[in-house]
């Protein structure tokens, strides 16, 4: 049996404000405060956590960084952002 989160409480408490504790409503608040505080970050299910855990150790980036560069790179492959091209008159300091 999975617990539910947290938005799924509130929207419970809020189906059934009477029958709520002024204490357990409380608690709900403070934990989706503490959610709103921290939604920076997106949150995944285990084996894309532990997946983003290993690339970001391999890239040496944060999780986070990690993320953003996965999508960047994903946005510009599907042309939903221009691709970063290299000028090929440049200088390249003997390195291509």
């Amino acid at each position: 049996m999975t617990t539910p989160d947290a938005a799924t409480l509130l929207e419970d408490a809020a189906d059934r404000i009477a029958d709520i504790s002024r204490a357990d409503l409380q608690i709900m608040l403070r934990r989706a405060a503490l959610l709103l505080r921290n939604s920076g970050s997106i949150a995944f299910d285990n084996d894309i956590e532990e997946a983003l855990r290993d690339l970001a150790g391999e890239f040496g980036k944060t999780r986070n960084d990690t993320v953003r560069f996965i999508v960047r790179e994903w946005m510009e492959k599907n042309t939903y952002l221009p691709v970063h091209e290299l000028d090929e008159d440049g200088e390249v300091d003997g390195s291509a």
